[in-house]
């Protein structure tokens, strides 16, 4: 927006620039006072006087604009004022909470200090006492054993004197993970702890080890690149606490907590822009034939679906957060997130939206999400994408019929819609049947979830590509009740187009349906 400036007149321009509209404004009216006012007009009294009306009329609106300004530079100053109160008071607050923080962490240290020294006095003692000890051992010993006493002797000081930093770390057992990271460790068996074969397993420790790899220090040696990835795909595959999951690992839980947090993030970070993209022109291609195979309808480009996902209670705006069928139907109050996902025919994720509140029905998700901008930019121009009834019909958006007393054709049209449909429905049951996490109430904050979500995300898609087979034990039974929008008809050219797509299905024996 342009701001222009704003020009200050002296009286006398007032004057002229103000005396031609006060003129036009009544005209009638100034003549009037002007003959009234006339000593020769004989019928004047001198009551008015225009010059002076004139001036008195400015001198009015001078004084009101000197009043608007003397008003406005007082409130400068009362904002002047509380501003410089309000920065001393907060740098008041800052100075006690410095002090408080330098006090307590001097304590600290006196604290420190005092456990490290009685610490010290009782090793030493220990350590006098082994070495009595061996003196006596060695001087009872026999004749014909030759030990140099004084060679012991040092050793024994040593102990008893030696100053060694120490760094006082828990002694965990990584048994487990020494077991799988073997290379003998049978291939069948790290499937199925990690849901992927060992050659997946390292491509995805290759691609992440520059993100991920940490250096080792003086004090102790970094967490290998191999062990993080495995503690969280791990976590994320069996959904176990981070207490058992640290234990499994010879981890520390909040050290097992910090790491999967950051794998997460790398795998989104890294992994997300290879294996999670939109298709470009000629996959997209391939994706329509594919579709056009199995459903006879042309120009199919992804399936949608929308699941969604447990939380705990959240603390702030719990109402939207509520999920009302899973609640009804569990016989217990429930909690969710959605994800909503785009798969094509091999059931890899193309788009994903995540996050929102479980308490918004499909539709209301899909006009948040990143795909609902994509088309409205004309991204998705000669390309349907195939949803169930809780989505509205759109110019590119293809729905089953939903209406009682179905024609033929509409019955057919909506046979091979599901067909379709059931491809994205069997994606979503192995993401959440391959990641078990996603099946439970996780410990991760809200605001980390997504995150968490769009990794499994991509690890699904990862599997997928390399022809990873799922074990049957693994098999989910998906369940996200459907809720038709109240608008679910947002487009009449949409209408005209899924009428033509049914009546050509049956024209052509496509439909599903057939008469004998």
């Amino acid at each position: 927006m342009d701001i222009s400036s704003f020009t200050f007149h002296s009286p006398e321009d007032y004057y002229s620039i103000a005396s031609p509209w006060f003129e036009e404004l009544d005209p009638g009216f100034n003549q009037k006072h002007k003959k009234e006012d006339d000593p020769k007009g004989g019928g004047g009294n001198g009551y008015f006087n225009g010059e002076e009306l004139k001036k008195n009329g400015y001198g009015d609106i001078l004084a009101s604009l000197l009043l608007l300004e003397e008003e406005a530079k007082q409130e400068e100053a009362q904002w002047v004022t509380e501003s410089r109160h309000e920065k001393a008071l907060f740098e008041s607050n800052h100075k006690r909470k410095v002090q408080a923080m330098n006090e307590f962490y001097d304590q600290l240290q006196q604290h420190y200090s005092q456990v490290n020294h009685l610490d010290g006095l009782s090793t030493g003692k220990r350590s006098w006492k082994s070495a009595s000890a061996l003196v006596a051992t060695l001087t009872t010993a026999s004749g014909d054993d030759k030990v140099d006493l004084c060679d012991e002797m040092s050793k024994g000081m040593t102990m008893a004197t030696g100053q060694q930093k120490r760094l006082w770390v828990k002694d965990r057992s990584q048994d487990w993970w020494d077991r799988c990271n073997h290379q003998e460790f049978p291939e069948e068996e790290f499937r199925k702890a990690f849901r992927m074969s060992k050659s997946t397993f390292g491509l995805l420790c290759r691609e992440l080890e520059p993100v991920v790899m940490k250096r080792n220090t003086m004090l102790r040696d970094a967490i290998p690149v191999r062990q993080r990835v495995a503690a969280c795909i791990w976590r994320l595959a069996t959904g176990e606490p981070l207490r058992l999951v640290s234990k499994r690992f010879g981890l520390g839980i909040s050290t097992c907590h910090k790491l999967v947090l950051e794998v997460c993030s790398a795998i989104n970070t890294v992994l997300m822009p290879m294996f999670l993209q939109w298709p470009d022109e000629e996959k997209m291609k391939e994706i329509k034939e594919e579709f056009e195979l199995i459903s006879g309808v042309p120009n199919i480009g992804g399936s949608i679906h929308t699941t969604h996902v447990p939380i705990i209670a959240p603390k702030v705006n719990v109402a939207a957060y509520f999920n009302r069928r899973h609640t009804e139907r569990n016989q217990k109050t429930s909690y969710s997130i959605t994800v909503q996902g785009v798969v094509d025919r091999e059931g890899i994720f193309r788009d994903v939206c995540i996050g929102w509140p479980g308490s918004m029905p499909d539709d209301q998700v899909l006009e948040k999400s990143a795909l609902f901008q994509r088309a409205n930019k004309g991204g998705l121009k000669d390309v349907w994408i195939v949803g169930n009834s809780g989505y509205p019909l759109m110019d590119w958006l293809l729905v089953p019929y939903t209406h009682h007393n179905l024609t033929w054709a509409q019955h057919g049209f909506n046979e091979k819609i599901g067909e379709v449909q059931n491809v994205a429905k069997e994606a979503f049951a192995r993401l959440k049947g391959r990641w078990t996490c996603l099946q439970k109430r996780t410990e991760v904050k809200l605001q980390e979830l997504p995150m968490v979500l769009g990794a499994c995300c991509v690890l699904h898609n990862i599997c997928e590509m390399n022809n990873e087979v799922m074990d049957p034990e693994l098999q989910f039974e998906l369940f996200d009740d459907e809720m038709i929008p109240g608008n679910n008809l947002r487009s009449s050219n949409a209408v005209l187009a899924r009428d033509n797509i049914a009546h050509n299905l049956l024209h052509h024996g496509l439909g599903g349906t057939s008469f004998h």
